[in-house]
């Protein structure tokens, strides 16, 4: 088997298990608030009648499951491929090593910066006529914050072949902070709380989503670097 279809393989079977933990933390963690949530829903609001029914809560915690499950697949394919793109070209030489660094990386890119700007809110917080363009200005931003990265990266390169690394470092991170600065200052905030709504409920919930990406990135990249690492080294003794 190639080595390159052998990562790729080894990062589906990690974000299967990234996809899991993530899940685990957020049926402990962000589950509950939800559930305070549709009860606040529930007492300010007429009963919903019984024909529109949403899903029972036992289907969302089911999807709640799968959906983490795909969303790990999907991460892990990617996570995969870009790490045999980085592997001794950029970055930390040894695997694991490598893979942390990256993980780490899609953590700040991918969940927390998007975060800062517009978190997660349980049920009842938003204008539901506002889902669309919320959403529009959410890819916006992780669009935004991955251009971000790149350009933190071609500027620390560039930086490093002409200057001492510490003002490589802090030329790189003036240029991805700067870029987002200014994406957070041009895309419109979001909806706040109703009034009277719990402010530690609110909290709580957005923790625990951020908590559930960083179960995720942390269990991707603790997962992959053992499996890359070991599928690395058992190439190099079959090939010697």
């Amino acid at each position: 088997m190639p080595m390159s279809r052998s990562l790729l393989l080894w990062g589906l079977a990690a974000g299967l298990l990234a996809g899991l933990a993530a899940s685990f933390v957020a049926f402990l963690g962000a589950e509950p608030r939800i559930d305070e949530a549709i009860a606040l829903e529930q007492a300010a609001a007429p009963a919903v009648p019984a024909g529109e029914a949403p899903v029972s809560r036992d289907g969302q915690r089911a999807g709640l499951v799968l959906a983490w499950e795909l969303a790990g697949l999907s991460v892990g394919f990617l996570f995969a491929l870009v790490f045999a793109l980085l592997l001794g070209r950029v970055g930390p030489r040894r695997p694991r090593h490598l893979a942390w660094a990256l993980g780490g990386g899609c953590f700040v890119v991918l969940a927390l910066i998007p975060a800062l700007k517009y978190p997660a809110s349980p049920p009842g917080v938003g204008d539901p006529a506002t889902i669309e363009p919320r959403t529009l200005w959410y890819v916006t931003l992780l669009v935004c914050s991955a251009l971000a990265a790149l350009a933190t990266v071609r500027a620390w390169r560039w930086a490093r072949s002409r200057w001492p690394a510490a003002r490589a470092g802090a030329l790189a991170a003036a240029v991805g902070l700067a870029t987002v600065a200014i994406a957070f200052v041009l895309l419109p905030g979001v909806d706040g709380a109703p009034a009277g709504y719990p402010s530690d409920l609110l909290w709580e919930f957005r923790a625990a989503a951020l908590a559930s990406q960083l179960a995720l990135w942390t269990a991707l990249a603790l997962a992959y670097g053992w499996l890359a690492e070991r599928a690395l080294a058992g190439g190099r003794g079959r090939t010697a």
